[in-house]
């Protein structure tokens, strides 16, 4: 990058907090290095992923970046997508609260609604193995693991990236900080993945906690609730439209069909606009 100084709006949905950059009016490669450091919450900016926007392939689309805090490029991200719909009507980008998105890995449609919250669409979860992708003979309801000698049940799905999805008996409890690290780096998941503990509390609303890929535990993850309804649907044990809970809010998802999107729909807030320097980063 030629200018050391990078203009970013930064945002939160679900308390999982984001750095927005405008790829589009400005040509902007951004390296691990430096985004590493702008997701660096003692020395960047600090958040868990950084979003660039860039144009899309069609005249009405827009191709949405995702890199986690370790500086990875990633294919999807559901709170940010939502973000992503307000910020490129914020900045102009984008004429109506209506948008089309392509990533690395998916298509998402995103709606901004007239009570301000924003849907995404983020398209038909994927339940093959190959696809997730997810070592595994066959497509199974749910798949086991050993771990430090016990057997670990799991459900597996992508949406965009891939979920390893565990039902357990209370959110609070689970063992977040030690079966997700071994489960997002296992090597039954060749790309790694997202890791969810959910917690049925009806058929209707579950609360979750995720350790996201390349970020670790975070306060929410949209694609990670789709995730677990998906399974929790699939497995049977919920409805077609579900309340999640996630430490940092709340948001709705609903899957219609086998055949249709799943749909994530929550609030979006804008924290505040500000520049980065970029002298000292590689």
């Amino acid at each position: 990058m030629t200018d050391k100084r990078l203009a970013f709006t930064k945002m939160q949905s679900l308390g999982n907090d984001f750095v927005m950059i405008d790829g589009v009016r400005k040509h902007i490669r951004l390296s691990r290095n430096i985004a590493s450091r702008i997701s660096d919450r003692h020395y960047g900016i600090g958040c868990d992923q950084i979003i660039m926007a860039e144009r899309g392939r069609g005249s009405d689309e827009f191709l949405m970046r995702v890199f986690n805090a370790d500086g990875s490029e990633v294919g999807q991200c559901g709170n940010g997508a939502r973000c992503f719909a307000v910020f490129l009507k914020d900045q102009g980008l984008c004429r109506n609260g209506r948008v089309k998105v392509e990533t690395i890995t998916t298509r998402l449609e995103l709606e901004i609604n007239e009570d301000e919250s924003v849907s995404a669409s983020m398209g038909v979860p994927e339940f093959r193995p190959s696809k997730i992708p997810l070592l595994a003979d066959r497509e199974q309801l749910q798949y086991t693991v050993s771990i430090d000698h016990r057997e670990i049940g799991f459900s597996a799905v992508s949406v965009g990236n891939p979920h390893c999805v565990l039902f357990v008996p209370n959110c609070a409890t689970a063992d977040v900080a030690g079966l997700g690290p071994t489960l997002e780096n296992h090597p039954i998941f060749p790309e790694r993945t997202n890791v969810g503990f959910a917690q049925t509390v009806s058929r209707k609303e579950i609360n979750l906690r995720v350790f996201e890929r390349g970020v670790g535990e975070t306060q929410g993850c949209g694609s990670g609730a789709c995730a677990a309804v998906a399974t929790g649907v699939r497995t049977g044990i919920l409805d077609r439209e579900v309340v999640v809970n996630l430490p940092g809010g709340r948001a709705v998802v609903d899957w219609m069909s086998e055949e249709a999107p799943i749909r994530l729909t929550g609030g979006v807030e804008t924290v505040f606009h500000g520049e980065f320097k970029l002298d000292d980063v590689p």
